[in-house]
Order: C-alpha cells, then sequence, then structure tokens
C-alpha cells in the first residue's frame, strides 16, 4: 500500500494541498510574463507551489516552457552560468540534437563543452569556459530570450534558493547585471524563490538593492488547518485507514500547520493506525518524531549561546515585550541591546522569524524538544 503522505520531495498530485488562489495567481503570472518572487520560510512548499503552477500552466498554453533551476550548489558566478544555461536548454529542447544546435547557433563563441548521458532520460552536463563567460556573460544571461524568440515560445525560468546569489563575491554588481539584462526580455519571465526568508526579503523589498521591485511579489502563508484537516481525513480514507476531522485538525495544530511537518506527522500517525488513529496515537508519533530528530536539535542548541536558548524559551513562553526589564531579568538575557542583536543573529540562522513585534520560531518541533527541557 502506498504511503498517502509526502515530504521532503516535490508533492504533486494528490498530495498537493490547498494554496488554490496562490496556483492561480502563479499561473496568470507565468500566462503573462510578469516576474514574480516567493518569500516565505524553508518547508512551507515553495518548491511543490512552483511545480504544481508550471505543470497547470504548460496544459494550458502550448508554447509556454517552464525552466526549473535549482542553484543552491552554485557557488560562483560561472556554476551559476551553468546551471542557468542547462536549464534552459533542458526546458526548450528535449534531444541531445537540439541542445547540440542551441549551443552551436547562440553559444559558439563561448566553447561550451556538453556531455550527454547514454541513459534513457538524455540527462546531459555542461560547461563553460569562464574566461570566455567572464568577458561576456550576456550571452548566457540573454540565452533564454534569444531561444524564445527564434522558437516562437514563452518561457519562464524558475531558479530555486536564488538567495544563494547574496553570497557571491561582488555579489551587488552581479546582480545589477542579473536585473539589466533580465528586465530587457520579452518572451522570457522569472519566478525567483528560495529557502532562506530574510535573505530573500532583503534583495526584493529593499531600495536599495538591484533587484527592487522586480515584479510580483508574493509572500506566502500557511495553509489553514481547515484545509489540513479535509485533506489528512481523505488521504487515510483513500488507504482504507480512519482518522476523525477533529483528530486530523489537532495533528496540524501540533505542528503549526507546518507543511512539511504535517505531511511528516500525519505519515507516522497512518503507519500506526489499525486502521483507526485517535489522539493517543497522534501524541505518541508526536513524541517519537521529537525523538528522532532530538539528535539535529541537541546540535542546533549546543551552536548557540546560553543566552539565546534563554530568549527562545522566553519567545515560546509568550513573553509580550522580550526587552523589558522584567523580562530581561527574569531570563538573564542582559540588556536590551543584546536582545536585538540575539533576534538578529537567530533570524540570519532562520531559528526565528521577526516580523514587527512579533516572534516566532520556525522549527515548530524544536518548540517541542524544548518544552521538554
Amino acid at each position: 500500500m502506498d504511503v498517502p503522505f509526502t515530504y521532503g520531495r516535490i508533492a504533486a498530485r494528490p498530495d498537493f494541498v490547498d494554496r488554490e488562489a496562490e496556483r492561480a495567481r502563479l499561473v496568470a503570472n507565468f500566462g503573462a510574463a510578469v516576474n514574480t518572487t516567493i518569500i516565505s520560510p524553508r518547508r512551507w512548499g515553495k518548491s511543490s507551489l512552483v511545480a504544481a503552477a508550471a505543470q497547470d500552466a504548460t496544459a494550458a498554453m502550448k508554447n509556454l516552457r517552464v525552466a526549473q533551476i535549482d542553484v543552491f550548489g552554485a557557488r560562483t558566478e560561472a556554476e551559476f552560468y551553468a546551471q542557468l544555461a542547462t536549464g534552459v536548454l533542458k526546458a526548450t529542447g528535449s534531444r541531445w540534437q537540439e541542445w547540440a544546435d542551441a549551443l552551436r547557433q547562440f553559444l559558439a563563441a563561448l566553447r561550451p563543452k556538453i556531455a550527454i548521458s547514454p541513459e534513457p532520460m538524455q540527462e546531459f552536463s555542461f560547461e563553460l569556459d569562464w574566461d570566455e563567460a567572464s568577458r561576456s556573460p550576456g550571452e548566457i544571461l540573454d540565452l533564454a530570450e534569444r531561444i524564445a524568440t527564434a522558437k516562437d515560445l514563452r518561457l519562464v525560468v524558475c531558479i530555486d534558493e536564488f538567495q544563494s546569489i547574496a553570497e557571491y563575491p561582488e555579489t551587488l554588481a552581479f546582480q545589477r547585471l542579473l536585473r539589466s539584462h533580465w528586465q530587457q526580455h520579452q518572451h522570457v519571465s522569472y519566478c525567483l524563490y528560495g529557502s532562506k526568508r530574510h535573505m530573500l526579503t532583503d534583495i526584493f523589498t529593499n531600495p536599495a538593492m538591484p533587484f527592487y521591485r522586480f515584479g510580483d511579489i508574493m509572500m506566502l502563508e500557511k495553509i489553514p488547518n481547515a484545509a489540513w484537516a479535509d485533506f489528512i481525513v481523505a488521504r487515510f480514507a483513500d488507504t482504507g485507514k480512519r482518522i476523525s476531522l477533529a483528530d486530523a485538525g489537532y495533528l496540524a495544530a501540533l505542528v503549526e500547520n507546518h507543511s512539511y511537518y504535517v505531511q511528516q506527522l500525519a505519515q507516522q500517525v497512518w503507519f500506526r493506525a489499525t486502521p483507526e488513529a485517535n489522539r493517543t496515537i497522534v501524541d505518541d508519533a508526536l513524541a517519537a518524531l521529537v525523538d528522532q530528530l532530538s539528535l539535529l536539535f541537541v546540535a542546533l542548541a549546543e551552536s548557540l549561546t546560553a543566552r539565546q536558548v534563554r530568549l527562545l524559551r522566553a519567545v515560546i513562553a509568550g513573553e509580550p515585550e522580550l526587552s523589558s526589564q522584567a523580562t530581561l531579568k527574569r531570563y538573564d538575557l542582559g540588556t536590551s541591546a543584546n536582545v536585538t542583536r540575539m533576534k538578529e543573529s537567530l533570524a540570519n540562522r532562520e531559528v526565528i522569524d521577526v516580523s514587527g513585534k512579533a516572534i516566532a520560531i520556525l522549527d515548530p518541533v524544536f518548540v517541542h524538544w524544548l518544552r521538554r527541557g
């Protein structure tokens, strides 16, 4: 029997949950060639949303192609260019001859190297002569536009982990270069997203940054508890098992409707249901999940200062004013300036999310682990 819950990989139908409005908005942007930025904390389902929208858009628009590229492993500009070119070539051609023809037509001056796999999927690797590419980066940055124009296509280039470019040497110059080319494209639009919310927010909402007002910004919210409850009940029923709507909602609420963890916890509850799940089983599954991840949480806690851990405990306790004298004294947090520095450090590490005066710990299972201590 197939396990009915998906986490740690792209959620395809029927595993994709809700996000109807967001998906429709993204499909509309793809069709209208509107650049889009998606911002949310990690593991909230951005990649699955983009994949679902790409599937819908290409089904509705026959001349539309979507290139889906992950630049997490691209640590330099040269590697970024290679990933970009590879993704564009794959999206606009399906056979090695098309890839080779495109290289000869559009990138011959850069002396690219292409290696075709003998496997049926015809994967290929692509390398650039960096000395040549660094002298003419526009050849790569305009590749998508030139191919789309020549083939009468509309192309959407989706780049995951886009915030990685903020760590490149001379990143501002690189970002200015990207925007100067991409904003001129007529047949190509861009969907940019990643797993570090604070970095993406700075790249796209800071007036001093090159990508300020680059396009439509989608700030993802969590999937509502009611949608999760309906989904969990339905997936249990699809496999001949049962869970009540109330207990399904309780399950999702325990992990704060966090997409990744709802699917993971639901899977653990499903394994334990024989064939019906109840609240006791849900609680036992959560305890087992906390135990399973405890070594990761121990390593995280040990990487923090004692005061940072106490600050997290104050957040969990719901302290309304972390910088008040009473809170500073109760949790031994030092000064209000120290709290400000700790908040900034924890936000940069994606441990917490700060929105105005509201502070949230991003990993809900880590919260349960901290409460144990």
